[in-house]
């Protein structure tokens, strides 16, 4: 059967990483038989039907958007952040010196104090010229007052009273609330930061007889060796190849105990080796590395706003005119300027709009701190909301590194056979089962045979041909579930669905031409704290927790019973993952936890989806909202309560600003307050609810 294709262009800055994500976003349509990036700078789709050209453009589009250099582009905000911190400051010393100056001039020397009028209102102008010119903007452009127009007018209206002076405390303590926020942010942007810069200008490079070179960290490439040694920090993504050694990953990971690393482990740029000396195989440089990953996730969502900022923005916007009409009605019941100034100085924006900004990228800070890349701050939110947890079971629940436990013949079949065919057809399978048969398999010594055809079908098995090799016959060889067996009609020579499964066995069956040769019996432990994981959860407010797995019924069950789960649901295919979780949603907020291929689509339909683990797929990654790099479960309970913890400050902030900010303008309606006093209550509401937020950022021996 023959398919229709069509190509489309590539950004050329795509690495390759990237290409590899479309590739597999792409083969999520379902019209769409394969996907091939990279070929001529073009990526090509094979279909068979309809092709939606609107979803393939979105995913090149969205992937354009995100193909920039990160390196360069990293620092500008770290380095734009600072200038503006530099200048919050700078202002807030100006009006604040400004401010006491002028007080002691006018204790000191009244007559030239009065006479310098017009240099006081010159000076209280120069310094509200950023509200100034942000308020008619506002005016001109947006058509609506906002809260510098507020300020702005509150300026002028204090200069035309004839007392200037009194509006430098509203602008010293609005200057120092903004220096306050961007100072929090700058601090949830520091762990950032510091994984970005590797401070390892040069590497050991390991060359073909033996000997290390010094060479510089640009010149290194693919499938390079290098030596990293005491002390040095780790500026590349791969796998060692010899040595012994601890490795600090808190930088990625989150978790401060150095890891042993021994050949075959992976290592991550931005690590630091401890002790020992290790020599590692060169995978993955610059871009495409965890940290710079890491870094492009936490940047991007620094931009994605949470819903309730949008709301305070709104609210904000809705405030501001109740001050000018309050201002208004004062002024014509009283004529007093003092009491219209008192309703110019108390703004209800500053305190919404500046905490909750504050609390979501504190929170969005924290978590990167603990090796947690959240994507936006709309997904901190739905992190509050959520009532019902999925998950994955195979590698996340258990650990992901299944062992052979035993094998079980068929008469006249030798182990060596059964092994080798099963480990010739799972040879190219990234199944974790399929991991445990070719590990069991190297660690005899024995060569695998190769193949010359696999078919995978999901939640079954695999259907291999495999050549004769040695003494073996080879032929048409299955490996899979007893159900992929019967489907296939496999004589079963006496063997049966083993009890073994009902203990949380997984029990891989392998025939050849029709024959069952024998059963492999494989055990993938669950991970220790999934039960304190799963109590935690109860009680922060989370009523449902389901599984939701491939295996089969009798490994679920005994895994669910295990861990005392509400329900599960066993031998689901990756498309039904995904209308589970839909049909969850209609009565639940629903948070997804996966790390395969085969969750993607689950944790895309989830209200949160979280891949979690070292092992998880670059797939997974880009299909969940947050990635937790840890391979504790507890981390997902702290993140749980980060959520509900940083909404639960959100609501304090509004209610204190609102409620102190009525409460001014009253007292400032009848005449109990002056500007400045009510100046000082509003600005000191503002800076304590940025207080407030920013608490979240604090490091205390109990996670959040």
């Amino acid at each position: 059967m023959s398919y229709r294709y069509i190509a489309f262009p590539l950004s050329p800055s795509l690495s390759d990483r990237q290409k590899t994500i479309i590739e597999a976003r792409i083969r999520l349509i379902p019209t769409v038989v394969s996907a091939s990036a990279g070929v001529n700078g073009k990526v090509v789709v094979y279909y068979d039907g309809f092709l939606p050209l609107n979803k393939v453009n979105t995913i090149l589009q969205q992937a354009a958007c995100t193909a920039r250099p990160l390196s360069p582009l990293s620092k500008q905000p770290a380095e734009e952040l600072h200038l503006s911190l530099a200048e919050h400051r700078r202002e807030t010393i100006l009006t604040g010196v400004g401010f006491v100056g002028l007080q002691l001039l006018r204790m000191a020397a009244p007559g030239m104090f009065n006479t310098l009028y017009l240099a006081r209102s010159a000076f209280v102008l120069l310094s509200a010229r950023h509200y100034i010119a942000s308020g008619i903007r506002s005016l001109l452009v947006d058509r609506q007052p906002n809260a510098d127009t507020l300020t702005a007018t509150a300026v002028v209206a204090s200069v035309l009273s004839g007392k200037p002076e009194s509006s430098l405390t509203l602008l010293t303590l609005s200057n120092f609330a903004e220096t306050l926020t961007t100072f929090t942010a700058e601090r949830a942007r520091k762990h950032i930061s510091n994984l970005l810069r590797l401070d390892e200008q040069y590497v050991w490079k390991i060359e073909e007889n033996g000997h290390e070179m010094r060479v510089a960290v640009t010149s290194l490439q693919l499938g390079d060796r290098i030596g990293v040694h005491l002390g040095e920090k780790i500026c590349v993504d791969g796998k060692v190849l010899s040595g012994a050694a601890a490795v600090d990953q808190s930088s990625i990971t989150g978790e401060y105990i150095p890891v042993e690393k021994t050949p075959g482990d992976n290592v991550y740029a931005g690590t630091v080796l401890q002790n020992g000396f290790l020599e590692v195989l060169v995978e993955k440089l610059g871009d495409d590395t965890a940290v710079a990953r890491i870094v492009h996730m936490v940047e991007e969502a620094q931009t994605r706003r949470a819903p309730v900022q949008n709301f305070a923005e709104r609210m904000s916007n809705m405030l501001v005119p109740i001050s000018f009409i309050a201002a208004g009605l004062v002024y014509g019941a009283t004529k007093d300027w003092q009491r219209v100034l008192n309703m110019l100085f108390i703004d209800f924006s500053c305190g919404l709009k500046l905490s909750t900004a504050t609390a979501i990228s504190a929170a969005i800070g924290r978590a990167a701190s603990r090796g947690v890349l959240v994507k936006g701050g709309n997904y901190i939110e739905l992190l509050a909301g959520v009532d019902t947890v999925a998950l994955d079971k195979t590698g996340t629940i258990t650990i992901g590194k299944p062992q052979v436990v035993s094998i079980k013949t068929a008469p006249g079949i030798q182990e060596r056979e059964l092994l080798l065919l099963a480990a010739s057809a799972e040879y190219h399978s990234s199944h974790p089962l399929a991991a445990a048969i070719l590990e069991h398999v190297e660690h005899q010594g024995w060569t695998i045979p190769p193949h010359t055809d696999t078919e995978t079908i999901v939640a079954r098995g695999i259907r291999a041909q495999v050549p004769d090799f040695d003494e073996i016959r080879g032929g048409s060889v299955l490996v899979g579930s007893w159900r992929f067996m019967q489907e296939n009609q496999v004589q079963s020579a006496g063997f049966g669905a083993e009890p073994g499964s009902e203990h949380g066995y997984n029990l891989i069956y392998t025939a050849r031409d029709q024959k069952l040769l024998g059963m492999l019996i494989v055990s993938d432990p669950i991970r220790p704290t999934w039960k304190k994981t799963i109590n935690q959860l109860r009680r922060q407010g989370i009523d449902e927790i389901v599984m939701i797995t491939g295996d089969t019924e009798q490994v679920a069950k005994h895994v669910a019973s295990a861990l005392d789960i509400d329900a599960y649901h066993a031998e689901v295919m990756p498309e039904d993952k995904a209308a589970l979780i839909t049909k969850m949603q209609r009565r639940s907020q629903v948070l997804m936890i996966g790390d395969g291929v085969n969750d993607a689509p689950a944790l895309a339909f989830a209200d949160v989806g979280v891949a979690m683990g070292g092992r998880r797929t670059d797939i997974a990654v880009e299909s969940a909202a947050i990635t937790i790099n840890s391979e504790d479960p507890l981390v997902l309970s702290e993140v749980v309560t980060l959520g509900k913890h940083t909404m639960k400050i959100v609501r304090q902030n509004f209610a204190t600003t609102i409620a102190v900010n009525t409460a001014a303008m009253l007292l400032g309606a009848v005449g109990r307050t002056n500007p400045m006093v009510s100046a000082l209550i509003h600005n000191a509401a503002t800076v304590g609810v940025v207080l407030n937020s920013a608490r979240l950022l604090m490091v205390t021996k109990k996670p959040w």
